[in-house]
């Protein structure tokens, strides 16, 4: 086993370097930038995102204004609303966004800082990335923790009841409720959600946004554990988020948890089991449970991962939740570059570094598997 996350962990060197590169040099063609934004803001042109797409790129793939000194010259800028600007003004700007530099250079220079974990500072907001991403990772790690629990609590149950009634009225009702539910979107189902629960056009049972109410937004995270009400308040703020979230995530789980009891169901040492006399539930929760868990038990890093990284940018977004997914969003509409790779970078590690944590579970659920026997 060893030798294999040796060789795993090796593997995550060019993997990650090849998606820094990828989105890098997406990035370079992308219209927009930090240079060009700070110019609308100068300008008093500064709109919406969405009003944004046809502009340039020129000032991401780090080209320079014409170094003439003279007005006239200012007006030849390669960024879209620089004329009438001090071309040496635009050139400090290039400078201070390290955009004076090639793209090359910017991307190995990038690279050996988030080696050591040096992410900078945000453009627009004068505070180090790092202190931005731990201030907004509690909020995300709730949604993704919550979202996993819920999953594992409903599904399994789910899952094992539709396994023992496999083919009968109960199961073909909740696949099609299952079914149903995945294929609609989750921001879809949060849109819907706030019109009907929350103040929209019906009724206002729940909270439409944040994650505390104004009487407990100032407590400190331990102050609130403390405090039964605000702690209450919490789970009642987390209702709609939650239920968006997981209706994917039900589906996936629960017809896992089907399919593996299928399997371990109709092999010979159940049918041993149940021939010796014992009851349905000692052979289903004392020989198939362990064995069809494998799969279930071993995907827990996974799925949590991935509730926490993948599901949550629109969902923070639609619930004004002050989490990674709503800090990438706003990095990327501002050009906020520094936040948006680093963030990047976190999460393309964290998720390599998962797998390798998933193929480690499996091994010790069952001790049988090893990888090391594997031809690569």
């Amino acid at each position: 086993m060893a030798a294999y996350l040796v060789k795993r962990l090796l593997l995550m060197i060019p993997t990650l370097l090849g998606i820094m590169l990828i989105s890098f040099t997406i990035i370079q063609f992308a219209p927009g930038g930090p240079v060009e934004r700070v110019i609308a803001q100068l300008t008093g042109t500064d709109v919406a995102a969405t009003s944004r797409i046809g502009g340039g790129g020129a000032d991401i793939a780090g080209q320079q204004a014409n170094p003439s000194q003279s007005s006239q010259d200012a007006g030849s800028s390669s960024y879209r609303g620089a004329q009438g600007l001090d071309p040496e003004f635009i050139r400090q700007l290039e400078k201070q966004f390290g955009f004076d530099k090639p793209a090359h250079e910017r991307f190995l220079l990038m690279m050996r800082n988030y080696l050591v974990f040096d992410f900078g500072k945000s453009y627009f907001r004068d505070v180090s990335v790092l202190s931005l991403i731990k201030e907004k990772l509690p909020v995300s790690i709730s949604l993704g923790l919550w979202m996993t629990l819920l999953t594992y609590l409903i599904s399994i149950p789910l899952g094992i009841r539709k396994a023992v009634k496999d083919g009968e009225e109960f199961d073909v009702w909740t696949s099609g409720f299952l079914v149903i539910g995945y294929a609609i979107p989750g921001f879809l189902v949060a849109v819907m959600l706030l019109v009907l629960f929350a103040g929209g056009s019906f009724v206002q049972w729940f909270p439409s946004r944040g994650l505390h109410s104004e009487a407990y937004s100032g407590m400190s995270m331990m102050g609130c554990a403390m405090s039964l009400p605000c702690v209450a308040d919490y789970f009642w703020h987390l209702v709609l988020p939650l239920t968006s979230m997981a209706l994917a995530s039900f589906t996936t789980m629960t017809f896992l948890t089907k399919n593996s009891f299928l399997d371990e169901i109709r092999k010979q040492y159940v049918l041993t089991a149940r021939a010796k006399g014992l009851s349905e539930s000692k052979v289903l929760y004392g020989h198939v449970f362990r064995n069809a868990m494998l799969l279930v038990i071993a995907g827990f890093p996974g799925a949590f991962v991935g509730a926490f990284l993948g599901s949550s940018l629109l969902i923070e977004t639609i619930f004004s939740l002050d989490g990674l997914g709503l800090l990438g969003f706003e990095s990327i509409i501002n050009r906020d570059y520094p936040v948006v790779f680093a963030t990047l970078y976190i999460f393309s590690l964290v998720g390599l570094l998962v797998h390798l944590l998933t193929d480690f579970t499996y091994t010790l659920v069952d001790p049988r598997i090893d990888f090391e026997s594997r031809e690569a």
